[in-house]
């Protein structure tokens, strides 16, 4: 009697099985114009998405990146306007954007940004930096205290200290003193000692072994000797 009833319930299996595909035979029969014209459709997307990919953004890419060459010659060797602007003959960071924006990497908006700090444009130095957004940590944390430099020429020093903090904690041990420093002097400018001070001390406890660690006894000393107020 239990194997009729298996027996019964797998004939009902089987025809609620070939409904189902009889079904999608049904559905497709009626409409393969539209499923065969979908599928054309998407294989010329990927064609054309793969033939733009090959012969017109790779070749832009690496017409960039050639481009950048003299622009970052000009940055080593602290040329910064002309690494900025160009020399007439090669193209600065600032027609680079311009012309190739991030096919050129990412790195070329933090290139821009600095020249811009250090030609004294320091909004548009905030505007390209805020474009970067490379994954290299010591690129990024410079990134970051280069925006809060230029918040710093600015004089808007309250918003200045977040991006040396956050600088500070993306960079590795050789860069995060200097970031601290920075840091805590512009709490001072603020007439925030204490937090300054919390600053100073944790270049003491955490680099000693950094050029601002062998130095920083001196800010240290300075704060805690302060008369009260």
């Amino acid at each position: 009697m239990a194997k009729a009833k298996l027996t019964e319930q797998e004939k009902l299996q089987q025809e609620k099985v070939e409904e189902r595909v009889s079904a999608v035979e049904k559905f497709f029969n009626e409409n393969k114009k539209i499923i065969w014209g979908t599928l054309g459709a998407l294989v010329v997307i990927g064609l054309l998405i793969l033939a733009w990919q090959r012969f017109i953004m790779e070749p832009k890419k690496a017409e960039a990146r050639e481009q950048m060459f003299p622009a970052e010659a000009a940055f080593r060797a602290g040329n910064y306007e002309i690494a900025l602007n160009g020399d007439g003959n090669a193209l600065g960071f600032a027609d680079i954007v311009k012309e190739y924006g991030s096919k050129a990497g990412k790195a070329v908006y933090m290139y821009e940004g600095i020249c811009q700090y250090m030609t004294g444009n320091y909004e548009a130095a905030l505007a390209s930096l805020k474009k970067y957004n490379g994954k290299d940590p010591i690129l990024a944390a410079r990134a970051l205290a280069c925006q809060g430099d230029a918040l710093v020429a600015l004089e808007k020093y309250a918003e200045a200290v977040p991006y040396f903090e956050k600088a500070a904690a993306r960079a590795d041990d050789m860069f995060a003193a200097t970031y601290l420093l920075k840091a805590g002097v512009t709490c001072e400018e603020l007439g925030q000692d204490e937090k300054a001070l919390g600053f100073y001390k944790k270049i003491k406890d955490q680099y000693p072994q950094s050029v601002e660690g062998y130095d920083i006894d001196k800010y240290i000393t300075r704060i805690e000797n302060k008369p009260a107020k």
